[in-house]
């Protein structure tokens, strides 16, 4: 089984979104009962978020660690960069319900860079499971390991039959 698919990997047998071993590592874990937001130092979890309080789940990822700094958010702007940039490259929001309101967190970036393709395929994960009302899934690791299983090794960047690979893995894996 693959262990990452960009800022997803498989710790242990946790999955966890960014690098909580980095100086300052920032990360969010994602378990049966939700997301947990997860702090250097901070024995607790800052936050947990519970799927069912999720309306909406979106992931941005940088292809490296250096984009996701202030000076590189500043050129990412001026250059108008299709890459995502800026401490706000790295992170997961959405809209949350009762009473709706936008949320996000940052997470830190893994010091391996991420391929275009594996930051297209977390970011499509995570709206097609958005979309079909299933994030609750995340939660689930072999579900989530056999999602990232196929979608990790996929290889094409045709865009057509890439948006058709993920929907029909995503399908196949169940939602």
């Amino acid at each position: 089984m693959t262990g990452y698919l960009g800022p997803l990997e498989l710790v242990g047998d946790r999955w966890i979104i960014g690098d909580p071993k980095r100086e300052g590592g920032s990360c969010l874990v994602l378990t049966a009962e939700g997301m947990e937001h997860h702090e250097p130092g901070a024995p607790e979890p800052l936050a947990v978020l519970p799927w069912s309080k999720f309306v909406e789940l979106r992931i941005r990822a940088t292809h490296k660690a250096w984009h996701a700094t202030r000076t590189m958010g500043v050129l990412g702007t001026l250059g108008s960069s299709y890459m995502e940039t800026g401490p706000g490259g790295c992170s997961v929001g959405g809209i949350l319900r009762h009473p709706y309101e936008h949320w996000s967190v940052n997470y830190t970036h893994h010091e391996r860079p991420y391929t275009g393709l594996h930051v297209y395929m977390v970011e499509a994960l995570f709206r097609r499971t958005s979309e079909a009302r299933a994030l609750h899934r995340l939660g689930d690791p072999e579900w989530l390991g056999a999602a990232v299983s196929r979608l990790a090794p996929v290889s094409t960047w045709w865009a057509p039959s890439l948006n058709r690979q993920v929907r029909e893995i995503i399908e196949n894996v169940g939602t």
